[in-house]
């Protein structure tokens, strides 16, 4: 699935938390993309972000 949009701040940091609580302590050897989509839409087309001109920043 590709959200179509830029990940925020806040969804990085909650993957970080995830992956550093008691939850993740069985996830090992993997690859977690957290690239804010930009994988995603190299795969299945431009960002939403790029598509309606907002700004990166």
């Amino acid at each position: 699935m590709t959200v179509k949009r830029a990940g925020t701040v806040d969804e990085m940091g909650a993957l970080v938390a995830f992956l550093m609580g008691p939850e993740a302590t069985f996830i090992t050897g993997t690859d977690i993309l957290c690239d804010g989509g930009s994988t995603a839409a190299y795969w299945y087309g431009d960002l939403q972000y790029l598509q309606e001109g907002w700004s990166q920043s």
